[in-house]
């Protein structure tokens, strides 16, 4: 960094380095595990930590009774390859003195205490194939208490999910709950009956199934739900589960995929990338507004060296005035200037205009500057039309209408309204086919951290779903 010069131009891989390594998640992680665990040898702790495998699943699936918290924990697990853990299991499982007390709780019909509980899944938790899989944990908590007791002891999911039901439909669905004792599966002599006959014949009802314990259980969780949650307020998602079995995974299936959100420092780096007329300046003009992004648009760069008579200026001028093309070179030249300024290094930018080809991408990223978003504004060709065609001017006051959106007000000035070449219906079809020709091949580029979103929608549905892009964690790709 030359501090002789202005403005200073900060080199981007400062940046770039630790987002992409995961620096500060990983000092995060380290520093949770610290205080959770308080190892009394904690550099050993931290190389033991760093060894084991970060993004292993850490899940909770609750919900009320006959809501399906079974079959999408057997589902969900086998997807995700990891341990299913039940209540059940937990005991039948350990050899512990614990298991044996909560067996003679079970025995008697009371409740286990919560500390029992705690301790045998802790154990459970501390085997090696829940630590290099991951864990998903079926219907615990049943109470505040236990959810308190979970976290006090440094058990806190990644992911919770919460199926929910009518109760009128809860009630239903026990009427013909069936449980295969050999295997602990659940099914439904209606909804989901199994294929087997060999299972058929030794299914038998499940004995908590009568309408009177159902209300009682239904009540027993209405009493404690809210509780629970206010303990996983930041991580629980709700699904509806009155849905075809198919639907209800597909849904808790992508929240399981999506990354938790982190405290660690996240500047934005934003490309938009879309045909003509998909709005992209106007986004970017908005989340540069809502979170201080500096807002760098290709062709506000150009038309700015052009006014500063600078000696890139002197190199574009030529290209502009035969209305070329300007060199990528040059047009990296003037992002690399941009770009590097300490206000876009430090709060981040919002970048459109620039790339438009796979090639341009490339060139991009050997700068130094690689986007940690890339967002596709998709629209209709129609739409694109109607947005652009049916555009004019006054050349009098210079206000800017629409004939659908913001046609004028008077006859007079209808009839002086002038369009502008580039919005004639052969030269926004050129414009549109020149994006097609490339799109594929910048979407496989930008693969890993591109998203694309319906850009044909009000402007400010689209802005929230830019948003939930830039500021959610990107979803793990399938491996």
């Amino acid at each position: 960094m030359d501090q002789t010069k202005k403005p200073l131009l900060i080199p981007p891989e400062f940046a770039n380095y630790a987002q992409k390594h995961g620096i500060f998640q990983t000092y995060e992680r380290l520093l949770s595990k610290l205080i959770i665990e308080q190892p009394s040898d904690p550099l050993t702790f931290m190389i033991e930590t760093l060894k084991q495998e970060e993004n292993v699943p850490e899940i909770i699936i609750g919900g009320p009774p006959a809501a399906g918290k079974r079959t999408m924990a057997v589902m969900a697990s086998r997807h995700l390859e990891c341990v299913h853990i039940t209540m059940e299991n937990l005991i039948n499982e350990s050899d512990s003195k614990d298991a044996n007390k909560a067996k003679e709780y079970m025995n008697a019909k009371q409740s286990v205490p919560t500390h029992i509980w705690i301790n045998l899944l802790k154990e459970r938790l501390q085997n090696k194939d829940c630590i290099s899989k991951g864990w998903l944990l079926e219907g615990f908590p049943h109470t505040r208490e236990q959810a308190l007791a979970l976290q006090s002891e440094g058990i806190i999911p990644k992911h919770f999910v919460l199926l929910e039901c009518p109760d009128t439909v809860l009630v239903e669905r026990v009427m013909g709950k069936r449980i295969d004792p050999e295997t602990g599966d659940v099914y439904h002599t209606t909804f989901d009956p199994p294929s087997e006959p060999e299972v058929v014949s030794r299914l038998i009802p499940d004995p908590k199934s009568a309408e009177k314990v159902m209300i009682e259980r239904l009540m027993e969780y209405h009493r404690h739900i809210n509780g629970i949650l206010s303990c996983y307020e930041k991580i629980y998602k709700t699904v509806n589960a009155d849905q075809p079995k198919a639907d209800v995974f597909s849904q808790v299936l992508a929240y399981l995929k999506s990354n938790p959100r982190t405290n660690a420092p996240h500047t934005p780096r934003v490309v938009l990338l879309g045909p003509t007329g998909c709005g992209k300046s106007v986004q970017a003009e908005l989340l540069a507004s809502k979170y201080n992004l500096v807002n760098v648009s290709c062709v506000e760069l150009i038309k700015q060296c052009l006014v500063d008579d600078s000696k890139i200026g002197e190199i574009v001028r030529p290209y502009v005035e035969r209305k070329m093309l300007v060199p990528d070179d040059t047009v990296l030249q003037l992002l690399r200037s941009r770009l590097s300024q300490l206000d876009a290094v430090t709060k981040g930018w919002v970048l459109h205009g620039f790339p438009k080809t796979r090639e341009q991408g490339e060139a991009l990223s050997r700068a130094g500057f690689e986007p940690n978003r890339v967002i596709f504004m998709d629209v209709p060709n129609d739409t694109i039309l109607e947005r652009l065609s049916l555009r004019s001017m006054d050349p009098i006051t210079g206000e800017r209408y629409h004939l659908i959106y913001n046609p004028p007000r008077t006859v007079e000035v209808r009839e002086r309204l002038e369009r502008s070449p580039k919005d004639e219906e052969d030269s926004i079809n050129q414009r549109i086919a020149q994006y097609q020709a490339y799109v594929d091949d910048i979407s496989e580029y930008y693969e890993d951290v591109g998203q694309h979103i319906n850009a044909d929608q009000d402007i400010h549905t689209v802005m929230e779903c830019i948003e939930s892009i830039i500021v959610n964690p990107l979803p793990r790709k399938e491996q």
